[in-house]
């Protein structure tokens, strides 16, 4: 039974506990990215192209079919607009975590910056010490 104490110990400590909410965050907010990619960005480029972004591929190497019309071996496709949509979608992540980030550190300095001044019993010790100091 002393492991499973140890291991709820470790579970709920609260850099553990902020991790995987933060995990758990994060992949909804993947899919939201994803969604906004797919559904509105790729579609407006694909606007420039005529095609639909997300979808453009270059065939390699075409299918192999035996005389009675049965596919044999597969056409051999490269997804470039799949994979330029996983980029954007990176990009956009990267960019709005970076904002996240550069937020939570301008709140940081802001109170790092605003030193509280001594008060006037803290004043007076610092006079006495400098005063026994001489």
């Amino acid at each position: 039974m002393g492991m499973l104490k140890e291991f709820k110990t470790f579970a709920m400590k609260g850099n553990l506990v902020d991790i995987a909410v933060a995990f758990v965050m994060g992949a909804a907010f993947g899919k939201v990215v994803s969604s906004l990619t797919e559904g509105i960005v790729s579609p407006l480029i694909g606007l420039i192209g005529g095609t639909d972004f997300s979808k453009n591929m270059l065939k390699l190497k075409d299918s192999v079919v035996d005389g009675t019309g049965k596919v044999l071996k597969e056409a051999v496709y490269l997804k470039w607009g799949d994979f330029l949509t996983a980029v954007i979608n990176f990009i956009i992540v990267a960019f709005i975590m970076f904002l996240i980030v550069k937020a939570i550190n301008a709140l940081k300095k802001k109170e790092e910056a605003a030193p509280a001044a001594p008060s006037s019993t803290d004043q007076l010790l610092m006079e006495i010490r400098d005063a026994l100091k001489k």
